[in-house]
């Protein structure tokens, strides 16, 4: 889900990972359960090359991350 909204979003543009947790659910406050899904997700598409996480707009590390992120094509 995270390369298919990426697919759709301009280059260099991000999307929170409670987005894809959001689009797998549908609507509602199901999604909340799915980010711990999501971060690692994100983390196996790090690993393969294909997205980056951003805090600010700077690459960061996900295990040493704190707070909020951002998934970007790599």
């Amino acid at each position: 889900m995270i390369l298919e909204l990426l697919s759709h979003r301009r280059a260099g543009a991000t999307i929170c990972p409670s987005d894809a947790a959001r689009a797998v659910t549908g609507s509602g406050n199901d999604w909340r359960p799915l980010m711990d899904e999501a971060r690692s997700a994100a983390a196996e598409l790090v690993e393969t090359g294909e997205v980056v996480i951003t805090q600010h707009g700077e690459v960061v590390d996900l295990d040493t991350a704190r707070g909020p992120i951002r998934i970007r094509r790599a």
